[in-house]
């Protein structure tokens, strides 16, 4: 949702969900962690208030302390809430380590995501799979949207496909019609698109197309077997599922 018009941010929200996506994929940055500000559970919770309990709210936690806002972001409407490993680790504001922190997060009924910056070696997560709903490898430095894509974090995700077959890994910054072949290769089954569809004429054509690649080369959907757009009640409204989700950018086996 960062690269929507913000002043028109619940319309271009169901307008995502009315042309395919998933889930939308609300960036938290406090100004600390990351050099931006965005909003914080209050837009959250009246983005929820209008456009209903159905839309799956995946908040990424660009935060310094991500203990402290996870029951902010439950009450707000948060379906997962996804911290960043390097700021859980030096969370020493509040006794918690990342353990406790995966804990608390669902006790307040969301599902848990740990997203790792691009300087930050996949090995850091290993002892924290176990605990977690899904691994974000950030394919860009985490602050601001429109950001070109970094292809050398692919091995990141080569290594969790390869060493979790059956993890859900995300991959955010930079996605797009050019580049969602090599993360749909390396293993990625969550893709986060923000400019490369709120900037497009048709969204639902870019949200299928992206879909349909990770069919084909993450899953090896031949074309018959691919996605098609359904119809309900005589009006159009989106794409059939088949195993896959696409957040606004992102798809989920």
């Amino acid at each position: 949702m960062l690269a929507s018009d913000l002043s028109n941010l619940a319309s271009n929200a169901k307008s995502v969900i009315q042309a395919g996506a998933d889930e939308l994929h609300l960036d938290v940055m406090d100004g600390h962690f990351v050099p931006n500000i965005t909003w914080g559970a209050p837009v959250i919770k009246c983005l929820r208030k209008s456009v209903g309990e159905d839309p799956y709210f995946d908040c990424h936690m660009m935060v310094s302390k991500p203990s402290e806002w996870v029951k902010d972001v439950a009450e707000a409407g948060g379906s997962r809430y996804c911290f960043h490993l390097e700021a859980a680790l030096k969370d020493s504001g509040v006794d918690f380590n990342v353990a406790e922190l995966c804990k608390l997060i669902r006790s307040c009924g969301m599902e848990v995501g740990v997203a790792l910056k691009p300087g930050t070696d996949v090995s850091a997560v290993r002892e924290f799979v176990s605990l977690v709903d899904m691994v974000l490898i950030m394919t860009v430095e985490p602050g601001f949207g429109g950001q070109k894509f970094m292809p050398n974090m692919m091995p990141k995700v080569v290594h969790l496909r390869d060493t979790y077959p059956n993890l859900n890994i995300q991959v955010d910054g930079g996605l797009s019609p050019s580049t969602i072949d090599v993360a749909a290769k390396a293993g990625a089954n969550s893709i986060v698109a923000g400019s490369a569809v709120f900037k497009a004429a048709d969204k639902e054509q870019v949200i299928l197309g992206l879909r349909h690649t990770v069919e084909r080369l993450g899953m090896g959907k031949a074309e018959g077997e691919l996605t098609k757009r359904v119809k309900a009640k005589g009006a159009e409204v989106g794409v059939l599922m088949a195993g896959i989700m696409f957040v606004a950018g992102k798809y989920f086996v």
